[in-house]
């Protein structure tokens, strides 16, 4: 995770997310009559070309988030870095279109299908009969069980992250011939297209020393297009050089390096000509392709800035010009002048420099897309007033989740449709909305529900003591929020604990001319609007609608209900920060405060999120290729552990239920793709109707790649093609219009 929510390494997503392929599977598509297919909100920006057009060669200097602590995926340890390399380097058996939908990967698998359901599910591998290690051996059945039996959680000498799947098998057997493999299954499994990928060779799955240790920072035994080369942890970069043993189409380029820049750092190293492609947040996504625009045919400089506005640089000309005759009309004097000369020197040569970065970044163009993520609202019900489902329903039901989609992804140009399910996305086989089963935004509702709840609007709020919580507030710990030494207040705003509003509005006005309120359905007498005695201009003009007046704090035994809500406070999360605003103000409206406390970024995660430490939190999860197996986890309910502590696995929630689970466990055992699909369904609709967690909208993917640079960019769905990637031929008409990030 990452600008629009938080990035890989703050989220801790489970490794099944990252190494798994990443997104759904039919299995058995002839068992049932497939529905129509849906699209992705999305589709991929590669700037795509063949590969007669990409010119031989070349180095790919790309950004990533960091170093990975370890090659082996499968490790609790690795990263986003880690599941780049593995793609480059190592086999899998399937890959993701555009679409979202898993496609046989040829290069390494000429078929692969269940060929028995009874007595147990079998299922047979062909492999590509040219696909060898890099040490020259055949890729065969003693990778496949190698692999299983690290993986399978029967030896707990292996440090696994995961064994889904795998815990499955029974026994792995050689086919008729060495390129068959011969899979059953104790138990039916319908995601069975997510194993061995990626593939590791049996002399890093063999051991549990050579899978603990062996692959943390070398991989001497590969099978992609590429090979590592070097893992240089001075240089924080990772090597790959072109496999001399690759049987497929020859790699477009000579080496791909993966070099680890923080986020704030990357819109410079791309203006030195240091990087060729990275993910960027939406402020520098503007930059570049401002940068990237129409230009002055005299200076060079954009003739335009953000949003139609002059450039930066021709208004700081035009400033200086200024500043030049207003010297001379008002006769300076020698000093006088001397400054406005040295002022006028200074603007210059930083208008110089700005001029420097933008004819630099003018060789750049924004690729965007939708991330295959979603940021959700995560709402802690472990304890607190959000342990009752009806305050949750009612934080729910209070906001409006496509204002939040559009403040977030319409000024990028991308579309702003909120996200209806917590198990697939917009394109994916699985994909409903199911929010009816929680049920639309209405804040009178809402509103109802707390009253259920016993928070009353209105009620009597007793003053806190110092040092007293609020209802649901945990208090602050290192974030924002605290008082000062000497008791000051330090300007934190607490939405909704004013304690002199009495819950009527006093000339507030709605959206509409009628004066209603376009969330709570209410009707709001009209202020007047003119002001007796007021000065011109200090009034809004006839027919401006005021703000609605915000309702009274809900209370219950004496406290307001205040909801502590945790955000990363980090470069890149100004957009979470948005929407954290936009919520409160949605909860404000139905009397609930929030007490908006930001934490550093390597804290955000394990000290507040995992821990439980919060009420209210922005954090993303990916979609996955197979649900039934990695959205298990984060939904699942939590139980109490043996030393009497309660193991949440991955739903940071704590909210949970047995059906859930159930339907979850059905769909994973059954080989039926349309019932598989109907539970996963049902599932998704129980996750809402708890509400523990509301997804929000799709995050956004903004790449800023070289205009030459072909095959690469915002991916999407799609499994990059790494041995497409590459610069194209000189003449080659490659580039297009830059994909400006503001509508």
């Amino acid at each position: 995770m990452s600008h629009v929510g938080v990035g890989p390494r703050a989220v801790m997503r489970s490794v099944a997310f990252l190494t798994a392929g990443a997104l759904a599977v039919p299995a058995l598509a002839a068992c049932t009559s497939e529905e129509p297919k849906g699209k992705p909100l999305a589709g991929p920006d590669t700037a795509a070309a063949a590969r007669a057009r990409i010119a031989d060669g070349g180095t790919l200097r790309w950004a990533a988030d960091s170093v990975p602590e370890t090659l082996n995926a499968f490790q609790s340890d690795a990263d986003a870095t880690t599941t780049r390399v593995a793609q480059a380097v190592l086999p899998s058996m399937y890959r993701t279109d555009e679409t979202g939908r898993p496609v046989r990967n040829p290069d390494y698998l000429e078929s692969a299908e269940v060929v028995d359901t009874e007595p147990k599910q079998v299922v047979v591998y062909k492999l590509n009969q040219q696909a060898v290690w890099s040490d020259g051996r055949e890729i065969g059945a003693a990778d496949f069980a190698a692999q299983w039996r690290a993986l399978s959680g029967k030896d707990s000498a292996y440090w696994t992250a995961r064994n889904a799947g795998y815990d499955r098998i029974e026994k792995i057997e050689r086919g008729g011939d060495d390129l068959e493999v011969k899979v059953t299954f104790s138990r039916p499994y319908a995601d069975w297209k997510s194993l061995f990928t990626p593939l590791y060779p049996k002399d890093v799955m063999g051991t549990p020393d050579a899978f603990n240790d062996g692959a943390r920072r070398e991989l001497k035994t590969t099978a992609g297009p590429f090979a590592v080369k070097e893992v240089d942890t001075k240089e924080d970069e990772v090597v790959l050089a072109g496999n001399p043993r690759w049987w497929g189409e020859p790699a477009k380029l000579e080496q791909i390096v993966l070099r680890s820049v923080p986020r704030e750092k990357r819109i410079s190293q791309l203006a030195a000509g240091e990087l060729d492609l990275a993910e960027i947040d939406p402020e520098t996504a503007e930059e570049v392709a401002v940068a990237a625009g129409p230009r002055d045919a005299g200076t060079g400089t954009p003739l335009m800035g953000p949003q139609g506005s002059p450039s930066a640089s021709r208004q700081g000309r035009s400033a200086a010009q200024a500043l030049r005759s207003w010297a001379i009309a008002k006769g300076s004097d020698e000093d006088a002048a001397d400054e406005e000369t040295l002022a006028r020197e200074e603007r210059e040569e930083a208008l110089a420099k700005r001029e420097r970065r933008q004819r630099a970044l003018s060789g750049f163009e924004v690729r965007k897309s939708l991330e295959p993520a979603y940021t959700q609202l995560a709402l802690n019900g472990a304890d607190g007033p959000l342990a009752d489902e009806r305050v949750r329903r009612a934080v729910a039901r209070a906001l409006d989740r496509g204002k939040l989609a559009k403040a977030v992804l319409g000024p990028l140009g991308l579309p702003a449709e909120p996200v209806g399910s917590h198990i697939a996305l917009a394109g994916q086989p699985a994909y409903a909305d199911g929010s009816g089963a929680l049920g639309e935004q209405n804040a009178k509702e809402a509103r109802a529900l707390l009253a259920d709840a016993g928070w009353v609007p209105g009620g009597p709020v007793k003053k806190r003591k110092e040092g007293e919580k609020a209802a649901g507030a945990e208090g602050d710990k290192d974030g924002e929020g605290k008082k000062s030494e000497d008791g000051d207040d330090d300007g934190t705003y607490i939405v909704g604990e004013d304690e002199k509003n009495d819950g009527k509005n006093e000339g507030g006005a709605g959206n509409e001319d009628d004066g209603t309120d376009q969330e709570s359905g209410e009707k709001h007498s009209s202020g007047k609007n003119t002001a007796q005695g007021g000065a011109p201009g200090a009034y809004a003009p006839k027919g401006t609608a005021a703000p609605a007046a915000a309702e009274a704090p809900v209370a219950k035994d004496g406290k307001a209900l205040t909801l502590r809500f945790v955000l990363p406070s980090g470069p890149g999360s100004d957009a979470l920060r948005t929407v954290a605003d936009r919520v409160s103000d949605m909860l404000e409206k139905i009397g609930v405060g929030t007490d908006i406390t930001k934490v550093p970024d390597e804290s955000y995660f394990k000290d507040h999120i995992a821990s439980g430490e919060y009420d209210l939190a922005l954090y993303s999860w990916p979609a996955s290729a197979f649900p039934a197996t990695d959205a298990r986890p984060i939904y699942a309910k939590p139980v109490p552990a043996a030393d009497g502590s309660l193991n949440v696995a991955q739903n940071y929630t704590r909210v949970g239920t047995d059906q859930v689970d159930q339907l979850f466990d059905r769909a994973m055992g059954t080989l039926d793709e349309g019932e598989a699909r109907d539970l996963l369904r049902k599932a998704d609709s129980r996750i809402w109707a708890a509400a523990g967690s509301i997804p929000l909208y799709q995050r956004p993917q903004l790449i800023a790649a070289r205009k030459n640079l072909a095959n690469a960019g915002a991916f999407g769905f799609e499994t990059p093609v790494y041995q497409d990637m590459g610069f194209l031929k000189k003449g080659a008409n490659g580039s297009r219009p830059s994909a400006t990030p503001s509508s």
